[in-house]
């Protein structure tokens, strides 16, 4: 039996910028779980190592204590790719147990079992990233797994996600309505209703799991006249406004405010969106906010295939719909529009009228008519602030990683010409 898990970041990981500048890839959510807390449920009981980019191990130890972080400890291990969505036809065909092997979807390294001399050579490289030389040797076994290659994937995979997550946690579970249920509350499909301990649904709420599951997290409150339809997760402490409609296909990580209209569409935890205003097929990092009446486009006029500006590069996304990529700590102004297809980078603030580029570089400020640089001392400032509120603190790990990112983006912004 392998000893233990690790769970590392591998190529391609760029193309998920700007959601992993902050975070490695596995920290993403799809469904109600990140990819990480999926792949630990689905080996249960076997220990867990961590591997990232080494800007991020620091981090990476802070939020994990008393995990192994960038060491390998066991004999034996089964390194699982971060970008993997993990599911129970992932377990049949890579168990624990066997010989060593590299397990390949494509272009992608999906897992690889390792053991003795081939995972001695694999503790020399302990930073940076895994690619096919590092599993050198090792038998090649195809499988067929769903990987995320980019932003929008995760979000094409969220409602399948919400399903498979939703069976997973509340199987066996005797009472799935353990929170407070107002009279007045309209329950369509209640078994396939999830409202855990602390949570409160107000009066006039519509709950419609007719076409999905929905799971509302622990202490979260739902206020009067909102409607959330199935399949949807709201996150524990997690505010969803008066009114507020919820379209299937969403998530709302933990400590979020949101209102307005929202679909098909991820917020990945502490960020608040909590005026009218249209949020679609899109990915929210942690602690942005969209002003009032912030709206993104998500389908084309024209029907066409979204392209989107991906590591540098545009990126036929094959898809009808792509709204609005965001990366950590950005913030929109009121009436702010977004194109279809727009990615903004890591503390950004956009504001002004007409559309701004479909490209908003890491730590710009403006919009349509012009962008300039965010002072890094302000741009800290503000995070402390915004975190504040929370009554949670930058701590000095974090602002280590958000000195760095400046640094890793300065090239972009000197392409579009930002005065710096």
């Amino acid at each position: 039996m392998t000893e233990s898990l690790c769970i590392f970041e591998g190529a391609y990981f760029e193309r998920l910028l700007p959601l992993v500048y902050m975070r490695p890839a596995w920290d993403l959510r799809c469904g109600i779980l990140t990819l990480r807390e999926k792949m630990e449920r689905y080996y249960p009981g076997t220990r867990v190592q961590l591997h990232c980019r080494e800007y991020l191990a620091d981090l990476v130890r802070e939020q994990n204590p008393g995990t192994p972080v960038n060491t390998l400890t066991a004999d034996s291990c089964l390194f699982i790719n971060g970008r993997a969505i993990v599911d129970a036809q992932f377990v049949e065909q890579i168990p624990l147990k066997g010989d060593d092997a590299l397990f390949v979807d494509g272009e992608s390294i999906v897992a690889a079992r390792v053991s003795g001399p081939n995972l001695e050579r694999l503790r020399k490289k302990l930073s940076g990233v895994y690619d096919f030389p590092d599993f050198e040797g090792l038998v090649r076994k195809e499988v067929k797994a769903t990987m995320v290659r980019y932003p929008w994937d995760l979000v094409a995979n969220n409602g399948p996600q919400i399903r498979a997550d939703f069976a997973m946690l509340t199987a066996g579970m005797p009472e799935r309505i353990s929170g407070k249920v107002y009279e007045g509350v309209h329950l369509l499909n209640r078994d396939d209703i999830c409202v855990e301990a602390g949570a409160k649904v107000k009066p006039g709420v519509v709950l419609d799991a007719e076409g999905g599951p929905i799971f509302i997290g622990k202490n979260a409150k739902i206020f009067p006249n909102a409607t959330i339809e199935g399949p949807a997760f709201i996150g524990e402490g997690s505010m969803i406004k008066i009114g507020a409609k919820i379209y299937e296909d969403t998530s709302i990580g933990p400590v979020c405010k949101v209102g307005g209209e929202v679909e098909a569409s991820i917020i990945h935890g502490y960020s608040n969106k909590q005026h009218d205003g249209f949020l679609g097929h899109a990915y929210l990092c942690k602690w942005v906010n969209l002003g009032a009446d912030t709206n993104n486009s998500d389908l084309k006029n024209n029907y066409g295939s979204v392209r989107v500006y991906i590591n540098g590069e545009q990126v036929d996304s094959g898809s009808q719909f792509v709204g609005l990529t965001m990366g950590d700590h950005s913030k929109s102004g009121i009436n702010t529009m977004f194109n279809t297809g727009t990615v903004v980078g890591v503390s950004s603030n956009v504001f002004g009228a007409g559309f701004p580029p479909k490209y908003v570089p890491s730590f710009a400020w403006g919009g349509a008519e012009s962008l300039t640089t965010y002072d890094m001392d302000r741009s800290l400032d503000v995070a402390r602030r915004v975190m504040g509120r929370r009554k949670m603190k930058l701590s000095a790990v974090e602002e280590t990683v958000f000195r760095k990112v400046f640094e890793l983006t300065q090239d972009e912004r000197h392409k579009e010409g930002m005065p710096q």
